[in-house]
């Protein structure tokens, strides 16, 4: 070990750890920062599940005043829905081969960045014209649990989009649901990854560390803190990550 790598993952999880509290994309932090040390990405993706995972855990404590029903369905069967779905993703990020998942992160990244950007407007325009009930809001659960337990990458800003669309809930009243749907969805896949031994340990203890700081920070921040500025680090941070791993993948 040497200090690059405990000083560039342990600054990326406080970093990390803080956005997903705020608003979630943790992983455009954390993910450019593992493979900056030469990790493979999908080794890098599941390390940086791992080490967000007490972040997110902190996070979900600090709201669990909040904690209520989603749209009429109980939290707690959400939670179940995400873990199952999440297992099933994770477990397809283990049967993809490297060079596949290199291909596909960039589009990926790219969804959770349009997601970002438009998601708000079209959420906006679809509530005023549609009324979706609480088997689309379960189904809707199960794919983000899917797409959380494979990649992870903007899911907590897709789930406070989907949330918006079919519940109808603010961003706001959002935080505690959106925290404890991605901590649950952190802790399948991370089970799975660390049973195929997909983890870089040296890399994923320094940014854990830094993760349950900023998750810590990030919850009282959030309390206080606009949504137009959170908003616009989240959409910097996220283009910028895009970018690069599409130069990466296809330059």
């Amino acid at each position: 070990m040497d200090p690059m790598t405990i000083t560039l993952p342990l600054a990326a999880g406080l970093v990390g750890g803080a956005m997903n509290a705020l608003a979630g994309g943790g992983t455009f932090a954390t993910l450019p920062a593992l493979i900056a040390l030469g990790l493979p990405a999908n080794v890098a993706n599941a390390t940086s599940n791992v080490a967000l995972l007490p972040g997110a855990a902190t996070s979900a404590w600090a709201f669990r005043d909040e904690l209520g029903p989603v749209g009429g369905v109980d939290w707690r069967l959400l939670g179940a829905i995400t873990f199952a779905s999440a297992l099933v993703g994770s477990l397809l990020l283990v049967a993809t081969p490297t060079r596949a998942f290199d291909l596909i992160i960039p589009w990926l990244l790219l969804f959770a960045f349009v997601i970002i950007a438009f998601g708000k407007h079209a959420t906006d325009w679809l509530h005023d014209r549609v009324t979706i009930g609480r088997p689309t809001l379960i189904g809707a659960q199960a794919l983000l649990g899917v797409y959380g337990g494979y990649f992870g990458g903007g899911v907590g800003l897709m789930t406070t989009a989907v949330y918006g669309l079919l519940a109808g809930v603010s961003p706001r009243a959002l935080f505690a649901p959106r925290v404890t749907m991605l901590g649950i969805a952190n802790l399948a896949a991370a089970g799975v990854f660390v049973a195929f031994g997909l983890v870089a340990w040296a890399a994923c203890v320094p940014m854990l560390l830094g993760a349950i700081a900023g998750g810590w920070v990030g919850a009282k921040v959030g309390k206080r803190l606009p949504a137009r500025a959170v908003r616009a680090w989240t959409l910097l941070v996220t283009g910028v990550t895009t970018a690069v791993f599409f130069w990466r993948a296809y330059a």
